[in-house]
């Protein structure tokens, strides 16, 4: 079998199989801690022990030279365990489970799916455990006498979702199971999320390293979409927070509501065992709108402020290129406007921010590129990824292998918006395609390449490119995502001695808004030393300051990079146009 049929054959059905990573050292080393699942075209992994993950596409051209992955895989134990389709349930055990949290569940019938069994855990051994029934996709089992888990299965859903009624307009997301059983023994439907909450938060905010487990979201958007208010009930802790901001700005703010829990309480399930289900109740009918009407108390911002106090202001994401960094940063929930010169290489510089915000923070985007065909934006995309040309030149091109490590990055991290009937899309239609991108991906940034190409009213265009800017602003608030947005200048005319003005904000086509409305403008230069990033704007000064920095260029690879004669400070220069320029301009 060549590895081709190998990788098929893996992806062809769910297993759950000894992890290759951890577990020979592991005292328990023939525990199936590894989970292989099929979803499209790829075999995805994940280890529930180590953190092992991965994902091989059945494709020949993706799948040619994936020989580690391979080897990772073939070495453990392909033995399925099976979720199985007749479920036993010892009442008296799922009582035992829910009594220790002081919830009294009553009648099992009218609770969300569950089983019981003996079940193997870490550190712990063969217990009596209660399952949360996943439909036929998997159980996770709790140890009914201890703190300990484990899961037969992926689950990629919400649970309880199949008795979630079709009519109903609002939803209840829970943090964990027994939350959702706690709610449904008074009466009250709910779901909880697979996964929890998740590990890496900072500033109440979900690391974008977390981004792929908030996919269940995306499985579940007819729902999420059909419902006009979803009600957030997490744990009241910084994880909780973090899960209720992220739900919040991939589904849209202004139809979540978020259940706000006494002091003393951690969870739903606390809130029962303490104050009764008249508390939980009234607390339902008491949460809270994101965001409440658009207006804030002073109080809303106190934990905000507590962190500048403590932290300071920080400053946003490294561009990557440390003598870009002196210049500005990027930050989530910012518009940038990024003009220059035709063919000074706008687009390739919006293409190296984006990349090396996906190597080094994790970040994943979505592209409306409409000069560059998806095909040739992708060869792009991976010269400046791998470092190599991809197209036969004076220089080495990339090998296929290169190519399809390249591409499992470029795949992972960066999704194509397309209008492939030919006609022009509206910013209403980019921002829902955003929405979706957002919803399944997580995606934190969105690219706009260029502005021009949009469907808009020609006859009053100043007019709406400003409430095209403003639509755009508003999105990337209310979802955290940075718009790097690509405009062209206004025709131009050379100097007496043949050189062209380095553009600004208020050069850009048609509309003074570009410079009034951008958090942060760049331009992009072809300098006789090099290639000129000048900062015209940076509505923030935690962010960056007007100036000028210089980046070597590599034409084979499209990088741009920090070179000997990039200044090793900023130069700090006044950007406002001085007079002559706009002579220079019709």
């Amino acid at each position: 079998m060549n590895e081709t049929e190998e990788i098929v054959a893996l992806a062809s059905r769910d297993a759950r199989i000894e992890c290759p990573s951890c577990s020979d050292g592991r005292k328990k080393k023939n525990q199936k801690t590894l989970s292989i699942t099929l979803d499209g075209d790829y075999k995805l992994y994940f280890c529930h022990h180590c953190g092992l993950s991965g994902r091989v596409k059945s494709d020949p051209f993706y799948a040619k030279d994936l020989a580690l992955d391979i080897e990772q895989v073939n070495k453990a134990n392909q033995s399925v365990v099976p979720i199985p389709t007749q479920l036993k349930t010892d009442n008296d055990l799922v009582g035992r489970f829910f009594s220790s949290r002081g919830v009294d569940v009553g009648d099992l019938d009218a609770l969300p799916a569950m089983t019981t069994g003996r079940k193997y855990f870490n550190n712990v051994g063969e217990v009596d455990a209660v399952g949360f029934v996943y439909g036929d996709e998997a159980i996770k089992w709790r140890a009914v006498d201890h703190k300990a888990f484990t899961q037969d299965g992926v689950a990629r859903t919400f649970y309880n979702i199949e008795n979630v009624d079709e009519k109903s307009d609002q939803l209840i997301i829970c943090e964990g199971e027994a939350d959702t059983v706690a709610l449904a023994s008074i009466g009250i439907n709910s779901v909880s999320v697979p996964n929890g909450a998740p590990q890496k938060v900072s500033s109440r905010r979900v690391d974008a390293t977390q981004d792929a487990k908030f996919n269940y979201l995306y499985e579940a958007k007819d729902l999420l979409n059909k419902v006009d208010k979803i009600i957030i009930a997490a744990d009241r802790d910084a994880a909780g927070e973090a899960l209720a901001e992220e739900i919040a700005r991939r589904v849209g703010r202004a139809k979540c509501w978020k259940l706000e829990l006494p002091a003393e309480v951690n969870d739903v399930t606390d809130l029962l065992r303490t104050s009764g289900s008249e508390a939980v109740v009234s607390a339902v009918e008491a949460a809270e709108p994101f965001p409440l009407s658009g207006i804030y108390s002073a109080t809303d911002y106190a934990p905000e402020l507590s962190e500048i106090y403590e932290k300071g202001v920080g400053s946003g994401m490294s561009t990557g290129i440390p003598t870009l960094d002196e210049l500005f940063t990027i930050a989530e929930g910012q518009l940038s406007v990024i003009t220059g010169l035709p063919s000074s290489g706008k687009s390739e510089f919006v293409d190296q921010l984006m990349i090396n915000l996906a190597k080094n923070h994790s970040w994943k985007f979505a592209i409306a590129s409409f000069e560059n065909p998806p095909k040739i934006h992708l060869a792009k995309l991976l010269e400046k990824a791998v470092g190599k040309p991809f197209f036969e030149g004076s220089r080495a091109r990339m090998t296929r292998s290169e190519v399809s490590e390249g591409m499992k990055f470029i795949n992972d991290h960066f999704v194509f918006i397309e209008s492939k009937d030919g006609t022009m899309p509206t910013v209403s239609l980019l921002i829902d395609k955003a929405k979706q991108a957002c919803l399944r991906l997580g995606c934190r940034g969105l690219v706009i390449d260029p502005y021009n190409m949009l469907d808009m009213d020609t006859e009053r265009e100043h007019v709406a490119i400003s409430k095209m800017l403003s639509e755009v602003t508003s999105y990337c608030k209310s979802s955290g995502m940075h718009c790097f947005f690509v405009a062209h200048p206004a025709k131009m005319r050379p100097r007496d001695d043949g050189s062209y003005p380095i553009v600004g904000g208020q050069h850009v086509s048609s509309s003074s808004a570009w410079h009034a409305k951008a958090d942060l403008g760049i331009t992009v230069h072809r300098g006789d030393m090099g290639v000129e990033i000048h900062c015209w704007k940076c509505r923030f000064k935690w962010i960056g300051s007007q100036g000028m920095v210089r980046l070597a260029y590599d034409v084979p690879t499209g990088r741009y990079y920090d070179s000997e004669m990039a200044e090793k400070s900023v130069k700090k220069e006044a950007l406002s146009a001085p007079p002559h320029w706009m002579d220079d301009w019709e």
